[in-house]
């Protein structure tokens, strides 16, 4: 009987690691790369006619991070970010984007290993974890990978907000039984990611809580072409939930004239 139950559970993990695999095939079909492969290049000084020296914002991570689907610079989430704050402390912001499409947590390391050993931005923000849920990444690796990116920005003298992962279970291109493995992977590890941040001395704003419901109720307008990442107004959406964060943390850390 024993063998026979071994036998049983055997196949059907065949079965369903199967189905799975031709899921994701589908998956990646419906999706494809209809945006390519590199976001648009946003970094220069926003507001720059505000008085003061800019504020040095610097933003990691995959390609939510680098703004993959905005259509114009000015709409990519660094440049809101970047134009939002500025807004707020009336003063001139200085962004710099080392965030790379395709990035999973352990590439944060490189991205800022390739920072000037002088450059101390004020605020950075991080996001990344997407595709460590598509890759498999244990949470508590890809969420360690982030607890160390974030205290080699803070020995810098970064105040650092980490958005954490958004709930792939949203993305609709994704079929089903897919779809609500990959949401409740992406939320395990953006609970893992949330603990790391605050550990290591980030601020962390839960994306899936605090933008994710306009994803689900309003695809249309919240998705880009490619149905996978934000558009124009799904960037807007989450530089709105981000900033009062990071002017927060700026605040926290003593931002010079703020």
């Amino acid at each position: 009987m024993a063998a026979a139950i071994t036998a049983t559970m055997a196949v059907t993990a065949l079965v369903t690691r199967s189905v799975l695999m031709r899921q994701a095939d589908v998956a990646r079909r419906r999706i494809g790369k209809p945006l390519g492969e590199i976001a648009l290049n946003a970094d220069r000084v926003w507001r720059s006619k505000l008085a003061g020296a800019p504020v040095e914002l610097l933003v990691v991570g995959d390609s939510i991070a680098a703004g993959l689907g905005a259509e114009r610079p000015k709409d990519v989430l660094g440049a809101r970010l970047a134009k939002e704050i500025a807004a707020f402390l009336r003063r001139p912001v200085h962004l710099r984007t080392v965030a790379v499409v395709g990035a999973e947590s352990r590439d944060l390391a490189r991205q800022l290993d390739r920072l000037p050993e002088t450059y101390r931005p004020d605020a950075a923000v991080i996001i990344v974890g997407g595709n460590d849920v598509t890759h498999r990444t244990p949470a508590s690796t890809a969420a360690g990978h982030l607890e160390d990116a974030v205290r080699r920005l803070r020995a810098r003298g970064t105040a650092v907000v980490v958005g954490t992962c958004p709930d792939l279970g949203a993305l609709r291109p994704v079929p089903q039984p897919l779809r609500s493995i990959g949401g409740q992977a992406s939320r395990q590890l953006a609970h893992a990611q949330a603990i790391a941040a605050r550990r290591s001395g980030a601020r962390v704003v839960s994306l899936r809580r605090a933008v994710g419901p306009m994803f689900v109720e309003n695809p249309d307008d919240m998705f880009s072409l490619d149905r996978f990442h934000p558009s124009a107004l799904g960037y807007r959406r989450t530089a709105e939930v981000l900033v009062p964060e990071i002017v927060a943390a700026l605040a926290e850390a003593g931002l010079r004239e703020l």
